[in-house]
């Protein structure tokens, strides 16, 4: 089936009542998502390894412990204390081999104890907000820290290669994953022998896990699990614990009630920038790019406007919104929809089997993301 959008603006009646939106019309048809197939080469895989554009400025001193969990300041003393320790404890293209791949060079001699922290927490308490402060903390060229999901590093050896991985990534001081993946065996055991490699060649690791499927205390993390799966490296990792409930529902109300198509029209054609489609051909659109894709597929939008959101099909094309709606979070698009309300889009199965923490993650953030467009909407 081909892809299309909403319906033009022409074709809908756009209600005069006080939800309208107001404001001129820009001059051109939005964006469509389904016509984007964006080619990213694997350089800028490597380049783009930093935090994304909603962490640039966070720091450790923009962190604000909630007073009533001191494991938040604790958390904060022990990470800049790791970081100030990064000093000068690599040298740069430490591991990478001579000529003709022989004669590898001597590693260099790693500082006694952890060379690891993992970031033990529950939903929205603050842990990518605290691995981006300490990538920023770190004493080192931007050149010499890597940055990512463990989705994108899985990527990044997909288009690398696990060789030349090791040795794009063996001479960087500090590499931080965000959301280690526990519920792909395959996947961890990959990324756990390139930990090793990466450990062995004196890089410091830091990490924040998704809990495997089917353990207690579902609402938080769990170390135990993360420090059994990664096996080996267990011992280079000092697991911090931070308490708190998830900042983004404190106070705040659930997902807010969808618009009308025509609202969502409108909105986009009144947002310069902002990309127009239909959800059910958005979906079936995602299945033909690769996740790793799927940031250079939001380039550039301002926010994101859907019609028709549906119930999602499949466990598959769940996982695909799942990555799509952390791009589009990472990057701060509020998003704008018709339809069902975004706690409404995964199946009572779906969210309680073993991909439940992903769903529960992109809920979360969709909704917030839904609670910015508001405004866009004259809400």
């Amino acid at each position: 089936m081909s892809c299309s959008v909403a319906r033009p603006l022409d074709s809908v009646t756009v209600s005069s009542s006080s939800a309208a939106v107001s404001g001129p019309l820009t001059e051109t048809a939005p964006l469509s998502l389904c016509t984007r197939e964006p080619h990213v080469p694997a350089d800028r895989l490597v380049a783009e390894m930093v935090p994304p554009p909603r962490f640039d400025s966070v720091r450790f001193d923009t962190y604000i412990p909630d007073p009533n969990q001191p494991s938040q300041t604790e958390a904060v003393r022990v990470l800049s204390g790791f970081a100030a320790g990064l000093g000068g404890a690599h040298a740069t293209g430490a591991g990478k081999r001579g000529l003709f791949g022989f004669g590898r060079a001597k590693a260099p001699k790693v500082p006694a104890g952890p060379r690891g922290v993992y970031l033990d927490g529950g939903y929205g308490v603050g842990k990518t907000h605290l691995l981006a402060s300490l990538w920023h903390a770190t004493p080192a060229e931007p050149a010499l820290k890597a940055f990512g999901t463990f989705v994108e590093l899985t990527n990044l050896v997909g288009a690398l290669g696990f060789q030349k991985t090791v040795q794009t990534l063996s001479g960087h001081r500090l590499l931080c994953i965000d959301e280690f993946e526990l519920d792909d065996p395959g996947d961890t055991v990959l990324v756990s022998t390139l930990l090793g490699k990466l450990v062995d060649a004196g890089v410091a690791l830091a990490a924040t896990s998704n809990t495997l499927p089917g353990k207690l205390g579902e609402g938080r993390f769990a170390a135990a699990d993360f420090l059994r799966e990664i096996q080996g490296l267990s011992a280079h990792f000092r697991a911090l614990r931070i308490d708190g409930e998830d900042y983004r529902h404190r106070g705040l109300p659930e997902a807010p009630p969808p618009f009308s198509d025509e609202q969502v029209t409108k909105t986009a054609y009144a947002t310069e920038g902002s990309s127009l489609d239909d959800f059910p051909h958005l979906l079936e659109h995602l299945a033909r790019v690769h996740p790793s894709r799927y940031g250079a597929l939001t380039d550039g939008l301002k926010a994101v406007c859907l019609t028709d959101v549906q119930p999602v099909p499949d466990q598959s094309t769940a996982l695909r919104l799942v990555v799509l709606a952390d791009r589009l979070y990472d990057r701060e698009v509020p998003v704008l929809a018709s339809g069902l309300p975004f706690d409404r889009l995964f199946s009572e199965e779906m969210l309680n089997g073993g991909y439940r923490k992903k769903y529960f993650r992109a809920i979360s953030r969709l909704t917030a993301l839904a609670r910015d467009a508001g405004r866009l909407a004259g809400h």
